[in-house]
């Protein structure tokens, strides 16, 4: 019990890492919290910062929830690798090293997806794309995407765990995006324009 407490707490500070913030403030001297939509994730670094800033911070994101997943294994702990992966998308959201002010989980459960379920994350990634291909809105995509990971883990997951962490998850997402439905309700939410 006292090993799976202590990767349930590397997990949450994997996920409280501000890597928006660190990209920002580092490499460019800006503070993102302070521009666009204030969030420290993905979008708005693309947003702020450009492109490249936008890849390292939406790749680290990804990363420390992939490392996050994987800590049971390389701590020799029983204990399911999405289990281990919440506390880092909750850490992303609420981030111990950021005021409890972070990002909206995207990334960051994409990257627990991605150690727990390859196969699944990129069937995910590709319900996200083709989502924002089709609509222009990454809050839309992010929402179908997870909505795609709870589907599409009835046939390849294999375990009712995983379905019902997915569950949770969606759920997490959409209250996460609740203003972004409400903008894309009202057309007010901003479309991207590179794909």
């Amino acid at each position: 019990m006292f090993e799976i407490i202590i990767i349930l707490l590397l997990s949450y500070l994997l996920g409280s890492i501000p890597f928006a913030l660190l990209v920002g403030k580092i490499g460019y001297g800006i503070d993102i919290r302070e521009h666009g939509s204030g969030n420290l994730g993905g979008t708005n670094t693309f947003r702020t910062l450009g492109k490249k800033a936008g890849f390292i911070v939406s790749a680290a994101d990804v990363l420390k929830g992939t490392l996050a997943a994987s800590l049971p294994i390389l701590l020799d702990v029983d204990l399911h690798p999405l289990l281990a992966g919440v506390p880092a998308v909750i850490g992303h959201c609420y981030p111990v090293f950021a005021k409890f002010k972070g990002g909206k989980a995207v990334a960051t459960s994409g990257g627990v997806l991605l150690f727990a379920q390859p196969l699944l994350f990129v069937l995910v990634l590709f319900t996200f794309f083709l989502t924002l291909y089709i609509s222009k809105y990454v809050s839309l995509s992010s929402i179908m995407a997870g909505v795609g990971s709870v589907v599409l883990s009835f046939f390849i997951a294999g375990d009712w765990l995983t379905t019902y962490i997915l569950i949770g998850f969606t759920l997490f997402l959409v209250y996460r995006h609740r203003q972004n439905i409400v903008r894309i309700a009202k057309k007010t939410e901003p479309k991207v324009k590179w794909i």
